[in-house]
């Protein structure tokens, strides 16, 4: 009974924390916009205004589903755009919003580039100010098998 018991506590543990990994776009795309003008561009421009829960993951490590959008070429990446939707269906072809990309850094070994999902974990930064940047950043990335 006592090992049906702690079975149990497991599997609703390691569901509970599986659910929450898997949410993480959706905590990402709780993100609300300012506009404000930039003397640089000369126009106005939107800002991320980061959530109470959005906070609380910067500087932590995340893992998170998702696909690689090559940065240059297909070949093994070193820094790439990571999104939660494939390559067709990315921000950068219209159909999705900024919250559901990401910039991915590679800790130690490039990762090779594939169009199937794959989870990758690191280290989520949050960037308001830098529009040259996307708002999200994950350093350290490493794959997760």
């Amino acid at each position: 009974m006592k090992l049906q018991i702690f079975l149990l506590s497991l599997m609703i543990l390691t569901s509970s924390v599986l659910v929450a990994q898997k949410d993480i776009w959706n905590t990402l795309a709780k993100v609300s916009y300012k506009q404000q003008y930039d003397d640089l561009m000369g126009f106005e421009v939107d800002i991320p205004v980061f959530g109470e829960e959005i906070m609380e993951l910067e500087g932590k490590e995340i893992e998170i589903d998702g696909y690689v959008i090559p940065v240059e070429g297909y070949d093994m990446q070193q820094n790439f755009v990571f999104s939660a939707f494939p390559y067709n269906m990315c921000f950068f072809c219209g159909n999705a919003g900024p919250e559901t990309v990401l910039e991915a850094y590679v800790k130690d070994e490039k990762i090779k580039y594939t169009s199937k999902p794959i989870k990758i974990k690191g280290i989520l930064s949050l960037n308001a100010g830098d529009i040259n940047s996307l708002m999200y950043i994950l350093n350290e990335v490493e794959i997760v098998n």
